[in-house]
C-alpha cells in the first residue's frame, strides 16, 4: 500500500509538503509509536540481555539521534557489561565440565552478541554523520538520500532495535492515533472490504493506484498493528476496519488456500493468477497465523477461521509449492505465475526465506519444541510442518554459502528434472549444492535482507538446535566482512558471486531494524522476548500477545 505522507506529522521541520513510503514504512512508524508507548507504561517491557550475564550494556556514544517528542536527538548511556563471577582458587574445581562448558558457550555468545551491537553502533554512527533525517545512508557516498518519501525511515526503522538492545526513547500514543486516523481513509474510501492503495495524508484523501488494484500482501499486513492500536488507545475502529479485509478473504474463492498476489477494491475479488510467497504475497500467509496468535487466549473463540486459512494454505503450499532440487535434494518453494493449471516456475525470492519461521511458529504457537510435545500439543501436521520449516531454513542457508561472499542473492533459481542452466552458479565451487542452486546475472543483489536470520532465530528459539545459531554467525561475519563500509555504515552489494563484489551505495533502512535485531536475539539469551508472549510483526517489531 504505497502512501503519502505529511512529514509534518513526524517531525516540527517539514522537508516536503506530501512525500511518500511503502507499506512496510508506514506499519513501523504506526506500530513503534505504539509499541514504545506500551513498553514506557508497563513495567513488564523487554530488557535488552540477560540479566545474569549483561545487564545495562552500555551504548557507544554514536548511537544518538532517535529523536524525542520534541524532534530533539539524545544520546543514549548503558553501564559496562557485567563479567561473569571469578570463583576463589578452591572452588574452581567445583565445576564439572560439563557446567564448564555451558558457561564457556554462553560467553561465546554474549561476545558474539556484543558484535553484533558494534555492527548496529556503527551502522548507526554512518546514518548519523552523513545522513541524518534522510530516509536511507548511501555510505560510499556518505550522504542521505528520501528513496523513501523523506520521512527519516531509518530512524523509524532503527528506533525499537536500539530499545531492545538498551535505550528507551520517549515518544507518544497521539501521534500514532494521528497517523492511523488518516490511514483509515483508505478503508473507508473504498466500495468494499478492501483498502486503496494509496492515501494523501495531507489532503485526507485515498484512492486506487494506477491499475486500480491492490497488493494482496499489503492489504493483510496491517491487522497486528491496528489491533494492537486499538488495544492500547482503547479505539476498536483500527482494528474493526482492518479485521474486515480478513473476514473478507476468508470468503473468496482459493486454490487450496493458496491466492493470487493482487486483489481488487472495486470488486473485492482476486485479480489474475499470479501464486507465489514471495513479493506481494508472502506476508498474507505470515499475518493468518500471527493475527490468530495475537489474541491470546481469545484465539480459539471469533478468529478460528485465521488458523483455519492457514492451515488450509500450508497444506497447499505442501502439495503445489514444494519441489526438491537435484543433483542433492534442497527442499524449495517455488511459484504458479500462471495458476495451477500453469506451469511451475523454481524460482524463490530470499524473501521467501521468511517461511520457515513462520512455519515453525504455527506449529508450537511459540513453545518450544520440546515443551509442545511435553504438552502433547503438536498434531502430525505440525510435525510436518516443522520438518518443512526446518528443510526451508537449510535450503536458505545454502542460498548464502554457495556464493563467494557468502551471502544469498535477492532470487535464486533451483536445477530440476524440468528446468536447468549451466554457468549461472554461485561462485563457491566447494560448496555441495553448487549444482543445484542457480544465480542468474539479473538476481546476483543483496540488499542486507532479514528473512533468513529472522526464520534462524524463530527455529534456535523453538528447536533449541545451536547449528542456527552457527549458521547466523557465518552470515553475519559475511556481512561484516563484505558489506561494512570503513567510514560508516553497511553497503549492499551488485553481485554476491564475484569477489571483491561491487557494493550498491545503499544501506536499506530494515538492516538496521530487522536484520541485525534478528542477529541481536539470535545470539542473545532466549527469554528475552519470548515467542509465546510476543509475535514479530512483517517489520520485526515485536508485540505483546493478549494476556500474556
Amino acid at each position: 500500500m504505497k502512501l503519502v505522507i505529511t512529514q509534518s506529522i513526524l517531525t516540527s521541520n517539514a522537508k516536503h509538503d506530501c512525500i511518500s513510503c511503502s507499506t512496510g514504512k508506514f506499519l513501523a512508524l504506526l506500530m513503534i509509536f505504539g509499541l514504545a508507548y506500551l513498553m514506557f507504561t508497563h513495567k513488564s517491557a523487554p530488557h535488552s540481555v540477560s540479566q545474569g550475564q549483561a545487564e545495562g550494556i552500555k551504548v557507544n556514544k554514536e548511537v544518538e539521534g532517535i529523536s524525542d517528542s520534541s524532534g530533539r536527538f539524545k544520546r543514549f548511556w548503558r553501564k559496562p557489561p557485567r563479567l561473569p563471577p571469578q570463583l576463589p582458587p578452591d572452588e574452581k574445581g567445583s565445576i564439572d565440565n560439563h557446567e564448564l562448558q555451558k558457561l564457556n558457550t554462553g560467553s561465546k555468545w554474549v561476545d558474539r552478541q556484543q558484535r553484533v551491537k558494534k555492527a548496529f553502533i556503527h551502522a548507526w554512527s554512518g546514518y548519523k554523520m552523513y545522513a541524518m533525517g534522510y530516509d536511507e545512508l548511501m555510505p560510499l557516498s556518505q550522504r542521505g538520500v528520501d528513496g523513501l518519501g523523506g520521512l527519516g525511515a531509518t530512524v523509524v526503522d532503527a528506533l525499537d532495535t536500539a530499545l531492545i538492545m538498551g535505550p528507551k526513547p520517549t515518544v507518544y500514543l497521539e501521534t500514532a492515533r494521528n497517523l492511523a486516523d488518516r490511514l483509515l481513509l483508505a478503508f473507508t474510501s473504498s466500495p468494499t472490504s478492501i483498502p486503496f492503495s494509496d492515501v494523501v495524508l495531507h489532503d485526507s484523501s485515498a484512492h486506487r493506484a494506477p491499475d486500480g488494484l491492490s497488493s494482496t500482501a499489503e492489504v493483510s499486513t496491517v491487522q497486528l498493528e491496528f489491533n494492537y492500536l486499538s488495544t492500547v488507545s482503547g479505539d476498536p475502529r483500527y482494528s474493526i476496519e482492518a479485521m474486515k479485509v480478513l473476514e473478507h478473504i476468508k470468503d473468496l474463492p482459493k486454490v487450496e488456500g493458496l491466492v493470487p498476489i493482487y486483489i481488487s477494491p472495486d470488486s473485492g475479488e482476486f485479480s489474475g493468477e499470479n501464486i507465489r510467497l514471495g513479493s506481494r504475497g508472502d506476508s498474507y500467509y505470515e499475518y493468518l497465523i500471527k493475527v490468530w496468535l495475537q489474541q491470546g487466549r481469545n484465539r480459539d473463540g471469533n478468529f478460528t477461521y485465521l488458523y483455519d486459512m492457514y492451515e488450509e494454505a500450508m497444506r497447499g503450499v505442501r502439495h503445489l509449492l514444494v519441489q526438491k532440487s537435484i543433483p542433492n535434494g534442497l527442499v524449495f518453494v517455488g511459484e504458479l505465475p500462471y495458476g495451477p493449471k500453469g506451469s511451475f516456475s523454481p524460482k524463490m525470492d530470499h524473501l521467501v526465506c521468511f517461511l520457515p519461521g513462520t512455519l515453525a511458529l504455527g506449529a508450537t504457537k511459540g513453545l518450544t519444541k520440546e515443551k509442545a510435545m511435553k504438552k502433547n500439543l503438536l498434531k502430525f501436521e505440525d510435525l510436518e510442518n516443522l520438518k518443512l520449516a526446518e528443510d526451508l531454513a537449510k535450503t536458505c542457508f545454502e542460498m548464502y554459502s554457495v556464493t563467494s561472499t557468502g551471502l544469498a542473492p535477492e532470487i535464486a533459481y533451483f536445477h530440476t528434472e524440468e528446468y536447468s542452466e549451466h554457468g549461472l552458479d554461485g561462485g563457491n565451487k566447494n560448496s555441495k549444492f553448487v549444482n543445484d542452486i542457480i544465480i542468474k546475472h539479473a538476481d546476483r543483489h543483496n540488499l542486507l535482507r532479514p528473512e533468513t536470520v529472522e526464520s534462524l532465530f524463530i527455529l534456535y528459539r523453538i528447536t533449541e538446535d545451536p547449528k542456527y545459531q552457527e549458521w547466523g554467525w557465518q552470515i553475519f561475519e559475511a556481512f561484516e566482512k563484505h558489506t561494512k563500509v570503513d567510514s560508516g555504515g553497511y553497503s549492499s552489494l551488485e553481485d554476491v558471486t564475484v569477489l571483491p563484489p561491487h557494493r550498491r551505495d545503499k544501506m536499506e533502512t530494515f538492516f538496521l531494524g530487522e536484520t541485525l535485531k534478528y542477529f541481536y536475539l539470535l545470539f542473545g539469551d532466549r527469554s528475552i522476548i519470548p515467542l509465546d508472549k510476543y509475535v514479530f510483526n512483517t517489520e520485526a517489531h515485536p508485540l505483546p500477545i493478549k494476556g500474556s
